[in-house]
């Protein structure tokens, strides 16, 4: 039975100490939140870029 007790409490301490030291123990996960995926047509980056490369073509075509 101590054997057990035993177990129990030294199964309890090693989850503490993975909760306390364990991979996400500074929380710095949790503090930034996850950004989506921006979808090119919802980019302004990228409809910026297309409309440069747009008129940089249509320049090039009328010269």
């Amino acid at each position: 039975m101590i054997y057990v007790l035993a177990a129990i409490g030294a199964l309890t301490i090693a989850v503490l100490m993975w909760k306390a030291f364990g991979p996400q123990a500074t929380g710095e996960a949790r503090r930034r939140p996850r950004q989506a995926p921006i979808a090119p047509d919802d980019d302004p980056d990228f409809l910026r870029r297309i409309s440069e490369q747009q008129r940089k073509q249509r320049r090039s075509e009328d010269d």
